[in-house]
This record gives C-alpha cells, structure tokens and sequence, in this order.
C-alpha cells in the first residue's frame, strides 16, 4: 500500500513536494485556499482539493488524521500556518512538518511542541520528500546524474558490525564518506572510517551513491 501524505499550501515549496511524493509513487493530498493553485497541481496528485485548512470540519472531511505525514507549507500567512498546525494537532495527525520562515517563526513552533519544521532557505521540496518517504534519512544533497549525498540514522540491523562486513561498495554500490555520532544532540564528526570501523547504535552514516542504490539500501536496511 503506497505511502498517503498530506500537503497544505501550494506555493513552489509545497508543489515541488507534492510532485517528488508522487513521482516515488506515494498518494498525495494536495490542499490549498487558492483554487488556481489546487488547478495547477491537481494532474499531479491524487487529490487537489481547495478548502479552509483553519476550519476543523474541513481537515475531518478529508480523513487528514490517517495520512503517514502532512506537511503545513503554507508560506505567506502565517497565522494562517499556526491556527492550520493547531488543529491538525488536535486531530493528532501521526506526523506533522511544518515550515518556518525566519528564527522567530521558528521559536513559535518550537514552544507548540512542533518537532519536525523546515526552513525553505535550507530545504529543498524534493529534498523533503525524500526525507518524507524514507523517515530515516536526515539529510539529502541531490547532485547532478542521479547522484545524492545523504545522512541516514545508522539502520539497527547493522549496529554493531562493521563497516566492512557490511559491505557498502560491494553490495550496494554506495560510499561511506564519514560517520557523526550525537552527543546531546550535537553531532560529532567520526573523520573517515576505516573498514574495521564498527558502527555504533547513536552513530549516522553520511554516504554517496545513485539514488536508487540508496534507496535500495534504505529499503532493505530500514
């Protein structure tokens, strides 16, 4: 069963996601206020549906509480964006992303209990939706030729082992470039492993690949 992911607020930051999640063959809602934009992204989706999204009945008529994740992009108005992020709080959605604009806004959704928020000035859509199909990636830097740098939460099938037994180049075809660990919560960078290098539970790996190949890793490792 694909993936079912809402996304309010069709901006170009919200509009680049939903087409990355549907191009990974996710289901999307796409919603927006502005009918032109619900137009423009409705060939893209599998439902474009212009509503209210501060009015509760109107998240409860599009079944928002069982997506996997939704994501509130809504960028010009944010009371808009707050009162939005408040009442899919009380329909407690499993997964809540929201975007910030500036440190302030930040602050804002942090004091809410918003754990997940983006920073388009540090977020790419499609980058987004990346992170959005495979929870365990945490960074995505898209290279020309279907290449990325990505840091993936160390999958718990190969803790403990190491990087040679698990056998990144020969088979998956990817790179280790390097390791973090987090030490309350600040990361601390390992410098480049060796192949006796064992990986460790808090460790994040930041490797170099195909996207497919990462995927494929992610798929079977995650």
């Amino acid at each position: 069963m694909a993936d079912k992911f809402a996304v309010i607020g069709l901006g170009q930051f919200g509009s680049a996601i939903c087409k990355k999640l549907s191009e990974k063959g996710a289901e999307v809602i796409a919603i927006d206020i502005d009918g032109d934009k619900v137009e423009e992204i409705k060939e893209h989706v599998a439902y474009a549906v212009q509503l209210d999204s501060t009015d509760l009945r109107a998240l409860q008529s599009q079944n928002i509480s069982e997506m996997d994740a939704v994501v509130v992009s809504i960028g010009q108005n944010f009371e808009g964006m707050l009162l939005t992020t408040v009442k899919l709080m009380e329909l407690g959605v499993k997964r809540l992303i929201a975007r910030a604009q500036g440190e302030t806004q930040r602050k804002i959704l942090e004091k809410m209990g918003v754990t997940e928020i983006l920073s388009p000035e540090e977020e790419v859509g499609k980058n987004v939706a990346e992170r959005l199909m495979n929870p365990s990636m945490l960074m995505c830097v898209q290279l020309p030729d279907n290449y990325e740098i990505v840091e993936i939460a160390a999958p718990k099938n190969i803790v403990g082992r190491t990087i040679e037994d698990i056998g990144l180049l020969p088979k998956y075809r990817l790179n280790i470039v390097t390791l973090i660990e987090r030490i309350n919560d600040e990361p601390h960078i390992k410098g480049v492993p060796m192949p006796d290098v064992v990986i460790q539970e808090n460790d994040e790996l930041v490797v170099f690949g195909l996207t497919k190949d990462v995927e494929r890793f992610i798929d079977i490792n995650g």
